[in-house]
């Protein structure tokens, strides 16, 4: 039994949305009303719902119990996610709604999972998947996220930013050859758009992994797991490992980094200022914006506090 005096909650849910302002506005109206201990981000796009929330369990339970209501987070069968972890502080600093034009940024019209995804596997199938001799195992996920862990004898694209996807596709896989492709991501929505794209360009048999890491580390014992590492997570949690435990890795305020307990003991660590990572490309000028900002954060939140870890994907 978890005492946890947050519960967070990734979701995702492909459905075609209207008038985004409206929705925007009920949303702020039941949470000011009904979980004024909500913190994290809804993201609302033409093509549906995405975020990560917390909140304390009560409110949680009225929140989701709203969302499934008005976007059927919780009754969809395809194209929607729902998983839950617990965090030991508040993972966010406040709660945003925002809107944009794509869930995830892919730019790419034909990468459309309401059309088509690739076959989802479950948690329990995914070891024996990956096992396959004839299975390419990508990694998905952006550069940073990579470092603190990954599956076993995947490829990962070394990749800054989602878009840069299609481009790393067309250049290292070929249709014609890769007749099977497994992906994964965090929590599976990157892999619907993913899925759909690499179909879209003549992939055969694509598979996508139900849930992300985070609900392969729900649900599969450590002794069973071919995961290495932590899961990167996109709040001041940082990662989580086996069991959706807390990790002990940070983010660098500065460059956005993380940064693993071995790195906050290098010299070039100053918290909110620099790591290994940007100690070398730090100006006089951006240190001191820096440390601005650092006398703000640790006079409005605390002084271990600093700005959200939420990375753009």
């Amino acid at each position: 039994m978890h005492n946890h005096p947050y519960t967070v909650a990734a979701l995702y849910r492909f459905v075609p949305l209207e008038d985004i302002p409206a929705l925007r506005a009920k949303i702020y109206a039941f949470t000011d009303e009904n979980v004024p201990g909500i913190c994290g981000t809804l993201l609302l796009a033409p093509e549906g719902l995405n975020g990560t929330i917390a909140a304390p369990p009560r409110e949680m339970d009225k929140m989701i119990d709203f969302l499934d209501e008005k976007f059927g987070v919780r009754t969809a069968e395809t194209a929607c996610e729902l998983k839950f972890s617990h965090a030991s502080e508040k993972p966010f600093n406040r709660f945003k709604v925002r809107p944009k034009k794509e869930l995830i940024t892919l730019r790419a019209p034909e990468a459309n999972p309401h059309e088509r995804v690739g076959e989802y596997v479950e948690p329990e199938d995914w070891n024996a998947l990956i096992n396959d001799p004839d299975v390419i195992l990508v990694d998905t996920r952006n550069d940073y996220e990579t470092k603190v862990g990954i599956f076993e004898g995947a490829i990962d694209p070394d990749i800054k930013i989602f878009t840069e996807f299609p481009e790393w596709v067309e250049k290292n896989l070929d249709p014609a050859k890769d007749k099977k492709v497994a992906m994964f991501c965090t929590g599976g929505i990157r892999c619907e758009k993913a899925s759909a794209y690499m179909l879209a360009h003549g992939f055969e048999n694509v598979y996508h992994l139900k849930g992300g890491i985070l609900k392969y580390l729900e649900t599969i014992p450590a002794d069973q797991s071919t995961w290495k590492g932590d899961c990167f997570v996109f709040d001041q949690r940082v990662a989580v490992g086996h069991g959706l435990q807390e990790g002990d890795w940070k983010v660098c305020h500065a460059c956005r980094e993380p940064l693993s307990a071995e790195d906050l003991q290098r010299p070039e660590y100053e918290h909110g200022i620099s790591c290994h990572h940007c100690r070398d490309t730090l100006t006089p000028e951006r240190e001191h914006a820096l440390r601005d900002r650092q006398k703000f954060y640790a006079g409005k939140y605390g002084e271990n506090t600093g700005s959200s870890t939420a990375r753009n994907s």
